[in-house]
């Protein structure tokens, strides 16, 4: 039986917007994730500000710490909420949803949650431990949380950020949530406006681009197996694994597309060669479980001639993107 959907409005991005833009760029979306080898989610309900974690509801010198002492130990913090209910209940004392995902670099991706009241909690936080493998001593600094065995898809709809977000992510956030009940939300900013409706999916903090409602639920369902769907495997919709530098999800999300590997923890890479600047090329190794490896040459590429924005509120700049061509294959 098919999944009874409402009746939402999807709207096509603003040829003028910046989503409008890149939507038929031929560039893949590789090496666009914000790199995070973890990710804290709370839920705070209510409008957010352009920079959400000091400009919502939330006290922000928790906002403030919170965000400070993710970018220190690595990781991003988002604000949540649910796409039904951008309201905030005043008659009723406020719980509020908490997501600790990590793991992906040590390839053990794991996520946690709670329902916790004081939104102070999260501080407790030990985060220099949140890449390893065993998140007993994160439930241990926070025993409200708990093991989460399913996984949730984070939309980004930050309208305050950047209008694109909104517009075009919101609307799938609301249909897949419909139909993914508690595990589809809206988030804060995650980069990547041209790319909307973008979303990343907890635990393996897969990035993903230009999101349909079909696809956001063949996520969320993949996810829970430490996978991605085969049709997010194309260019225009895979950004990268965000525990990787941009670099690496690039040369990662090439092969993953060339040979069709949907296991999040069936490849691994890493950086073979570098030159001194950014734009210098770069040789990744990009292994196999089956005992393949690839040397990928990853440079990064800007198109003069190509003008777009890569966010509504700036001005266009050259394309760029992330060229990657196979070096050498063992």
């Amino acid at each position: 039986m098919s999944e009874r959907r409402p009746r939402i409005r999807h709207r096509a991005p603003a040829p003028t917007s910046c989503a409008g833009m890149w939507a038929g760029a031929a560039e893949p979306a590789w090496g666009t994730a914000a790199p995070a080898t973890f990710w804290v989610a709370l839920e705070q309900r209510g409008p957010w500000g352009h920079k959400a974690l000091t400009e919502s509801r939330l006290d922000p010198a928790i906002g403030r710490a919170l965000e400070r002492s993710c970018a220190a130990a690595g990781g991003r913090a988002l604000l949540i909420r649910r796409p039904d209910d951008h309201r905030l209940a005043e008659d009723v004392p406020e719980r509020r949803r908490l997501y600790v995902s990590g793991g992906m670099p040590a390839g053990a991706p794991w996520l946690l949650t709670a329902d916790i009241e004081d939104p102070a909690v999260v501080l407790d936080l030990p985060f220099e431990l949140l890449n390893e493998a065993d998140p007993e001593p994160v439930i241990a600094a926070i025993p409200a949380l708990h093991r989460d065995v399913d996984s949730v898809l984070l939309v980004c709809t930050n309208a305050r950020r950047d209008a694109c977000c909104a517009v075009l992510g919101r609307p799938v956030a609301l249909e897949a949530a419909t139909l993914r009940p508690d595990r589809v939300w809206e988030c804060t900013h995650t980069g990547g406006h041209r790319f909307a409706a973008t979303a990343v999916a907890l635990p393996t903090g897969a990035t993903l681009a230009r999101l349909t409602t079909d696809l956001a639920v063949a996520a969320v369902d993949a996810t829970a197996r430490a996978e991605l769907p085969p049709e997010l495997l194309q260019p225009q919709h895979q950004r990268g694994l965000s525990h990787l530098s941009p670099p690496c999800q690039a040369a990662d999300a090439a092969i993953r597309f060339a040979v069709e590997e949907t296991d999040v923890l069936g490849l691994t890479s890493w950086v073979v060669t570098s030159g001194p600047e950014p734009s210098d090329p770069m040789t990744i190794a990009v292994s196999r479980r089956d005992g393949r490896e690839w040397l990928m040459r990853v440079v990064k590429e800007y198109d003069a001639s190509t003008l777009r924005k890569n966010s509504c509120v700036t001005a266009a700049v050259p394309a760029e993107s992330w060229r990657v061509t196979l070096a050498a294959m063992t």
